[in-house]
């Protein structure tokens, strides 16, 4: 998988479509939409851009049509799964619509809703890739390409009793969209494995990684007296919440802390008895996520699936080590950049913050080595010149 520009990524396209769910500026995902449009625009070959909200001031509104007013809007009364379902087929069906009008010589779009436009970009030859913001749909192991339980479910599922299961993107739909897409952009390098146990071909993915903004997010100027480790991102289960909280009530460390920062989600309520007593502090949602890293000695992110948080690099980026899977993303190199362990495994998780909290000055030399790599690879500027590889990538396969 290839991580750095080809001999031939001064190749640019010339017309370029990208359409997200997302919004341009923001957090999260409306970061990386936003870094991602800027790769054209800067490049002079942005032609349009469909998101759901425009919060951004240097891409000109007259190249961004935004999608926040459009009828769609009126299902957000639906549950949020649904409702953003609903926002994806809606986006995948306009950026088609746009393709057929002509016009476009390169179309980007996002895995699990553009199977019509990708369709539409093969149909009249256009090159394209597809952003991955997380794993294969398989999550790395083998399987058919529908499942017995998936094709009894699919037909079952008829009628306008189940209208709302059609929103979503099938398997056969994500597969489709793997095929159909000339590239593939990588999150991370588990996230390009999963791709290649399902047998997609190596040349056909590339790494673009993730970046973060090095002014917002640096080091403080002096370490806590206390032992503070931090977490950032939702409170769920699949983020491994729920063994750092019992890592931490089993270990009681003295003059220590573990601060939560995130939505609390109803399956980690029940995992919160008795943590405030433990040391656990949970400040919830808050825009100032990197004044609370600086406030910190180390980072935790036990996560057993992620595209690549964001949070990690946010982390290293304000010089914390960090303890993580390798299935957060990228940014942790084992005793470089911190302490690996693996997911859900509470008892490696015991030990690596035992052994964080003994060794702060090792740690904290983590911590620097942290910051440099990602000065090294994950600056926003590294983020688009991989993407623009991509693309260079693409318009090589011809179609």
């Amino acid at each position: 998988m290839k991580s750095v520009a080809n001999p031939s990524s001064a190749a640019t396209p010339s017309r370029l479509l990208y359409a997200t769910s997302a919004g341009l500026g923001g957090a999260g995902l409306n970061t990386t939409s936003l870094e991602g449009v800027l790769t054209s625009w800067r490049g002079g070959y942005l032609s349009r851009a469909i998101c759901y909200a425009n919060r951004q001031q240097e891409v000109p509104a007259g190249k961004v049509r935004s999608l926040q007013h459009h009828p769609v809007r009126l299902l957000s009364c639906l549950g949020s799964k649904d409702y953003y379902a609903a926002k994806k087929t809606y986006l995948d069906w306009q950026a088609a619509q746009e393709l057929r009008r002509g016009g476009y010589d390169f179309f980007h779009g996002w895995s699990g809703e553009c199977f019509q436009s990708l369709v539409e970009a093969r149909l009249r030859g256009i090159p394209s890739v597809m952003d991955v913001p997380t794993w294969h749909r398989n999550k790395g192991v083998v399987k058919p390409a529908e499942t017995k339980k998936e094709r009894e479910a699919r037909l079952k599922d008829r009628g306008w009793r189940d209208w709302r299961k059609h929103l979503h993107a099938t398997r056969l739909h994500n597969l489709a969209e793997y095929d159909l897409a000339s590239v593939l952009l990588m999150p991370s390098r588990k996230s390009a494995e999963t791709f290649l146990v399902a047998g997609i071909p190596e040349h056909k993915l590339q790494y673009v990684g993730r970046g973060v903004d090095l002014a917002r997010y640096r080091p403080a100027e002096a370490p806590p007296e206390v032992f503070r480790v931090g977490f950032v991102g939702a409170l769920i289960q699949r983020k491994g919440v729920h063994h750092l909280i019992e890592a931490w009530k089993r270990l009681r460390l003295r003059d220590a802390e573990l601060v939560l920062v995130g939505s609390v989600h109803e399956e980690i309520k029940p995992f919160l008895q008795g943590a405030e007593e433990a040391g656990v502090r949970i400040i919830g949602f808050t825009s100032s996520v990197q004044d609370e890293l600086r406030r910190c000695a180390a980072f935790a992110f036990p996560s057993e699936c992620e595209g690549f948080a964001k949070s990690t690099l946010e982390a290293a980026a304000c010089g914390l080590p960090l303890i993580a899977t390798r299935e957060s993303g990228d940014a942790i190199v084992d005793q470089e950049t911190g302490l690996l362990i693996p997911p859900n495994n509470v008892d490696a998780l015991c030990a690596a913050l035992e052994h964080a909290a003994k060794h702060r000055d090792e740690l904290a030399e983590m911590g620097r080595k942290a910051r440099a790599l990602v000065e090294r690879e994950f600056t926003w500027d590294h983020y688009r010149q991989r993407i623009a590889s991509g693309y260079a990538r693409a318009l090589a396969t011809g179609y």
